[in-house]
């Protein structure tokens, strides 16, 4: 007989006046900070200003915050949502949508690229990296809320999520994605490293594409349906919002090939905000 995985997991890492902290919302705190650290990193060793990374650090987080749950909202139960609009506010009870957030990230991109006169592309081929590094931490917090699993399965590794009454085991598709988006951190990672960061504009943001809904598609096959109208469908909502962004990435890489997304670096002095207008910039050397 297999000896299945009983997976009981308390979800609450520890409580601080009487508030509950959960273990998801301590991998979400972990994407952030790592994903700042490497951001650091990568814009010091490029010769950036660093500043970058702590703009950045809050312009992506809070545009996470808004465009998953506006994801989730929008995308898997629109006429509820609409229909009671503050219930959107209740992100404690749950429900986000990386695609979602996907939407929302390269929108405060811009915005930063705006602010600090660097090519969005520059901006898209680093941001994804830690992106898909910060995959690997949601997805663990999946796990440990004992939420987003698979269909029944008989393979050794099933997990019997017993916090949520299941008996027979299932596929733990957390911890498949999970693995995926750290696989795809590093193969990204090693290809930035190994240029030394001089790729082709818009190139790791169109192989992001690819791989991480590329992998999305097909894992959803093993995934249980997250609303119950999903079921009348041979795709689920997560396939069908996937496709586009998987089709983008192909352009996107086409695009870059060809050379047609800029230079790979940014503008001169980039890094350094905008001077404000009536302003003059100070000329003078020392």
């Amino acid at each position: 007989m297999l000896n299945f995985i009983h997976w009981n997991f308390d979800p609450v890492a520890f409580t601080v006046f009487g508030l509950e902290i959960r273990w998801y919302g301590v991998m979400f705190m972990l994407t952030f900070l790592c994903g700042w650290w490497i951001l650091n990193r990568i814009f010091k060793r490029e010769g950036r200003n660093p500043e970058l990374a702590d703009v950045l650090l809050w312009y992506v987080a809070i545009a996470v915050i808004i465009g998953a749950r506006l994801g989730h909202c929008l995308f898997y139960d629109p006429q509820y949502y609409l229909s009671h609009p503050v219930e959107i506010l209740k992100i404690r009870d749950g429900g986000l949508a990386s695609h979602g957030a996907a939407i929302s990230i390269p929108i405060a991109l811009w915005l930063v690229a705006r602010k600090y006169r660097v090519s969005i592309w520059y901006l898209l081929d680093r941001v994804v990296l830690v992106v898909a590094l910060g995959g690997l931490f949601i997805r663990t917090g999946n796990l440990f809320n004992s939420e987003i699993y698979g269909h029944v399965t008989s393979l050794p590794w099933g997990f019997i999520f017993e916090r949520n009454g299941e008996t027979l085991p299932k596929h733990p598709t957390q911890i498949y994605e999970a693995l995926t988006y750290f696989a795809i951190f590093l193969i990204l990672f090693s290809y930035y490293w190994r240029k030394k960061g001089k790729i082709p504009s818009g190139e790791l943001f169109g192989w992001f594409l690819i791989l991480c809904f590329g992998m999305r598609f097909l894992i959803e096959f093993l995934k249980e349906v997250q609303e119950e109208w999903e079921s009348a469908y041979f795709l689920d909502m997560g396939q069908i919002l996937s496709i586009p962004f998987v089709l983008l990435g192909i352009v996107v890489l086409i695009l870059s090939k060809k050379g047609l997304l800029g230079k790979k670096d940014a503008l001169p002095e980039a890094g350094t905000p905008k001077p404000k207008k009536g302003v003059a910039r100070n000329t003078k050397k020392a």
